[in-house]
C-alpha cells in the first residue's frame, strides 16, 4: 500500500521552505512541480524569484519552530554550505592548510529539520558531507549540459532512485594544462576553459540570474522538479488551520 503524507497548502499550492536558498535553482524546480516557495539566505539575493527572508537560515528556522509559524509549511528543502566536505574543495583545502576554513552545517540543519516534524530533503554535492544518499541525481538524467552530481537525504518520506545514465563524454575544459572537449560544461570556478554566462545558463536550465557565483552554486531546477513531483504524487493535500 502506498504511504501518504498530509501536507499543508497555501494559495491552492503546498507551501515549501527553501533554506540556504542562493539564487533559487532549487526553488524554481519546486515551483514547477506545484509548490509555492519561500526562501531564506544569509546574503541578499535580488535575483531570487520568490519571497525570500534575508538572514541566518538556522536561526530563522529555529524561530519558525518556536513561534509555531513552521506549521504553515508542508515541506522543507535545505542546502547547507558544503565547502567543508565538497569533493571539489577537500583536496585544495588540505594542500593549503585550509581544513578548518569552512563550517559543516549539515548536522545542526538535520537536528532542526527533525524538530519541525515535516518531510524534508538535505542536498549536498559529492564529498565528505555526512548525509544519507537516499537519492543521487545527475544532469544527464535530465538532458542537461552539466553532470553536477547531487545527493539528497530524505527525512520523513522516501523516494525511488532512478537509474543513472552513462555520461556521453568529458566535461569541457583544461585539466593539468591539457584541453579536453566534451558535451558538458564545468559549472564551477573561473578560468581553465570555463563556460560563459550564457553557456552556464543554457546548461543548467537557469535564465533569471546572470551572476556567475549564483549559477555555479545553483542546483539545476530539473532536479528539484523531479523531487517535488515525486513527493506530491504520494502526498495527501490538506489545508492549514
Amino acid at each position: 500500500m502506498t504511504q501518504t503524507t498530509d501536507i499543508r497548502r497555501d494559495d491552492h499550492r503546498p507551501l515549501l521552505l527553501d533554506l540556504f536558498s542562493c539564487a533559487g535553482g532549487a526553488a524554481t524546480g519546486y515551483a514547477r512541480a506545484g509548490f509555492r516557495v519561500h526562501g531564506c539566505d544569509i546574503a541578499e539575493r535580488p535575483n531570487y524569484p520568490f519571497i525570500c527572508h534575508q538572514g541566518d537560515a538556522l536561526e530563522y528556522l529555529a524561530r519558525l519552530i518556536a513561534t509555531g509559524e513552521i506549521r504553515r509549511y508542508g515541506f522543507v528543502h535545505a542546502s547547507p554550505p558544503c565547502q567543508h566536505g565538497c569533493a571539489l574543495t577537500v583536496g585544495t583545502n588540505a594542500s593549503q592548510g585550509w581544513g578548518r576554513a569552512h563550517v559543516d552545517l549539515v548536522a545542526p540543519t538535520r537536528e532542526l529539520l527533525d524538530a519541525t516534524g515535516l518531510p524534508y530533503v538535505i542536498e549536498q554535492p559529492n564529498g565528505r558531507a555526512k548525509i544519507r544518499k537516499d537519492l543521487t541525481l545527475c544532469g544527464e538524467m535530465f538532458g542537461l549540459g552539466v553532470i553536477r552530481h547531487r545527493n539528497f537525504e530524505a527525512g520523513g518520506w522516501s523516494i525511488e532512485q532512478p537509474a543513472h545514465r552513462p555520461h556521453r563524454g568529458r566535461v569541457r575544459g583544461y585539466r593539468h594544462g591539457q584541453y579536453f572537449d566534451g558535451p558538458y560544461v564545468a559549472a564551477y570556478g573561473n578560468g581553465g576553459g570555463k563556460p560563459s554566462i550564457s553557456e552556464l545558463q543554457a546548461a543548467m536550465g537557469i535564465d533569471w540570474t546572470d551572476v556567475r557565483e549564483e549559477l555555479t552554486e545553483a542546483i539545476p531546477p530539473a532536479y528539484t522538479e523531479h523531487i517535488g513531483a515525486a513527493f506530491l504524487a504520494t502526498a495527501t493535500l490538506g489545508v492549514a488551520a
